[in-house]
C-alpha cells in the first residue's frame, strides 16, 4: 500500500531545502522500498502571489488526503504589509488548525561533530538531547478576541487572549508523559503560573495527572528561569512540556545550544501520529537563492516524517546515520562552518547526505 506525501516548499530558502530533501527521501524510498507517492502544493506568500490567498482550498484537500506532509519555510518581508489574515504565517497557523496538529515535538541534539560550533562551551552542551513538546493549536497564538481597537481618548490598543481548556492541556501533557516514559523519565512542565491564570490551569491538570505516570519524575519551572537554565545549565533537561508560545520562543533558544538552528527538525502531530514535518528554522530571505542554506534540519524532518508517520523506523535510522556520517567528513554549510571545516553549498550537502544513504 502507497504512502502519500505532500512537499510543500513555502517561501524563501523553502524551496531549495526542499529539492534536498526529496533527494534524500527518493534514495530511501528505492533503497527500503517504502512506496511512497510524492504530490506538491502551496502555502505562505508563493500560494498568495499565486492565487490570493496563503493557504488554498486545494492545499488544504491535499493536505487532508496525505499520510505525512513535509513543510519547509514560511514567509519574508514581500507580504509584511500584507492584512493579517492575508500574511503567509496566517496560512501556516490555519493549515496546523484545520489538520488539528496540536502536538509539536522539537527535538534538539548536539551532533558531536558540532559541539565547537555552539555558542556555549563544549562541556555545557557536549551529550544534549532535549525533546521539547510545545503545544501548537492554542494559547495566545489563537484565542480569542484578539484585535487592535481605538479607545475613547483615541489611543489605539493592541489586544490578545492566552488561554486554555483542560481537554487542550491533557492531549498535550499526554503526549509528554509518554515521550519521557520512553526516554530517562524525566518532564519538566514551563509555565508562568505565578502571574498567569491559564498557567495555573496547566500547573494543576499536570500534577492531576502525573499520578498516571508513576515511572515520570514530574517538575515544575517558570518560563523566564527555564530560558535562563536552557543556557546555564542544559542538560539538567530532557523532555520540556509548555504552551503555544513559550515553546515557540524556548525551542528557537534551544536550537542554539546544538551550533545552528538550520539542524533541528520537528515534527507537528495529530492524535493519530498524522503530522506536518518541518525544520525550526525560518525562511532566511537574506540567503535564499544564494545556495547558503543548510538542508539537515529538512532533512531530519524528513526522518522524523519516517519514523513517526509512515512507519519507517529502519529508513529514519539511516537518513540520521547518514547526516551523522557527513559531518564525520567535514562538510559544512556555512551556518556550522569552523576553521579546518569543508565548505559546502545547498546542493553539496544534500548531495553527500543522498550518497551516504546508498552506501
Amino acid at each position: 500500500m502507497s504512502r502519500k506525501v505532500l512537499v510543500i516548499a513555502g517561501d524563501g530558502i523553502g524551496p531549495e531545502i526542499a529539492v534536498e530533501a526529496r533527494k534524500v527521501l527518493d534514495v530511501a524510498n528505492e533503497r527500503f522500498n517504502l512506496d511512497i507517492e510524492f504530490d506538491e502544493a502551496l502555502l505562505g506568500g508563493s500560494a498568495y502571489d499565486t492565487v490570493g490567498v496563503p493557504l488554498p482550498d486545494e492545499t488544504l484537500e491535499k493536505a487532508k488526503a496525505s499520510d505525512a506532509i513535509l513543510f519547509g519555510a514560511i514567509g519574508g518581508p514581500k507580504w509584511d504589509n500584507n492584512e493579517r489574515h492575508l500574511r503567509p504565517e496566517q496560512g501556516l497557523l490555519d493549515i496546523r488548525s484545520k489538520l488539528e496538529l496540536f502536538g509539536n515535538l522539537r527535538p534538539a541534539i548536539l551532533y558531536p561533530q558540532l559541539a565547537d560550533a555552539s555558542s556555549l562551551k563544549p562541556e555545557v552542551v557536549s551529550g544534549l538531547d532535549i525533546l521539547i513538546v510545545r503545544e501548537l493549536t492554542g494559547g495566545i497564538y489563537f484565542g480569542e478576541p484578539r484585535g487592535i481597537r481605538t479607545l475613547e481618548n483615541g489611543e489605539r490598543e493592541g489586544y490578545n487572549t492566552y488561554k486554555y481548556s483542560e481537554s487542550e492541556i491533557e492531549r498535550i501533557a499526554r503526549v509528554a508523559f509518554e515521550a519521557a516514559q520512553k526516554r530517562s523519565g524525566k518532564l519538566c512542565s514551563v509555565d508562568k503560573a505565578n502571574v498567569l491564570e491559564a498557567t495555573v490551569l496547566w500547573r494543576e491538570v499536570l500534577d492531576r495527572m502525573a499520578p498516571e505516570y508513576p515511572d515520570v519524575e514530574l517538575s515544575h519551572m517558570y518560563v523566564d528561569n527555564a530560558a535562563m537554565q536552557l543556557v546555564r545549565a542544559p542538560k539538567q533537561f530532557d523532555v520540556l512540556v509548555t504552551g503555544n508560545m513559550f515553546g515557540d520562543i524556548l525551542s528557537d533558544a534551544a536550537a542554539m545550544l546544538t551550533g545552528s538552528i538550520g539542524m533541528l527538525p520537528s515534527a507537528s502531530l495529530d492524535k493519530n501520529n498524522r503530522g506536518m514535518y518541518e525544520p525550526c528554522h525560518g525562511s532566511a530571505p537574506d540567503i535564499a537563492g544564494q545556495g547558503k542554506a543548510n538542508p539537515l534540519a529538512m532533512i531530519l524532518s524528513a526522518a522524523m516524517m519516517l519514523r513517526y508517520s509512515l512507519n519507517a523506523p529502519e529508513a529514519a535510522d539511516a537518513i540520521e546515520a547518514a547526516v551523522s556520517s557527513v559531518l564525520d567528513q567535514g562538510l559544512r554549510t556555512p551556518d556550522i562552518f569552523t576553521e579546518g571545516d569543508t565548505l559546502v553549498n545547498t546542493s553539496g550537502m544534500g548531495e553527500a547526505v543522498a550518497v551516504a544513504l546508498k552506501q
